[in-house]
């Protein structure tokens, strides 16, 4: 009987903190970016504003820039400037996209850019044909990067912040467990 009640009672606890963790990611995800009403001009907004460099968790991330007050019909390049890589630095094109006819655009970063560019990594295939990765140097730097929107058919730009973190603690295990698995491979 007691212990009837003592497993109710972890029930419970454990389905009251479900529960409320169940609201705060419906309140993540309802809350989206949005664009400055007080800007008349052209703007730019990347949703997520700050990404993690964990292995699995780019590669599963949907990096999507969002631009407004564009030339309607022109096509768009996203530029990632200010990376360092070895003694240089340099602007690393991680995007693109069409502009429609109101003068809006959408571009995703794919997942070729996420593996190259960002983590400076390569696409391979192991003896079973399967996807993996393959690291053989370090990622970006961490920091703030400026985005770049330049429009190819006019000089209109636009600009907005990146974050770029280094892998948390549960990224780092989960890349581990990637290796173990055979979908990461470090060189």
């Amino acid at each position: 009987m007691l212990t009837d009640k003592i497993l109710l009672g972890k029930c419970l606890k454990y389905a009251f903190i479900s529960i409320i963790f169940s609201f705060m990611l419906m309140a993540l995800a309802l809350y989206a970016k949005e664009f400055d009403s007080n800007i008349s001009g052209p703007q730019m907004i990347v949703e997520p504003d700050t990404i993690r460099l964990g292995i699995a968790r780019l590669k599963d991330t949907n990096i999507v820039f969002r631009g407004k007050v564009f030339q309607p019909e022109d096509s768009v390049f996203i530029i990632l400037t200010g990376v360092k890589k070895d003694d240089k630095i340099m602007d690393i094109p991680i995007a693109d996209g069409d502009v429609d006819k109101n003068g809006n655009f959408t571009a995703s970063v794919s997942i070729l850019v996420k593996v190259n560019q960002l983590l400076r990594a390569k696409i391979g295939s192991n003896e079973n044909m399967e996807t993996v990765i393959i690291i053989s140097q370090p990622p970006i730097p961490e920091g703030v990067y400026t985005v770049k929107a330049i429009s190819m058919e006019s000089d209109i730009k636009a600009e907005c912040k990146l974050l770029v973190k280094g892998p948390s603690v549960l990224d780092s295990i989960k890349d581990w467990i990637g290796g173990l698995l055979g979908k990461i491979v470090r060189k």
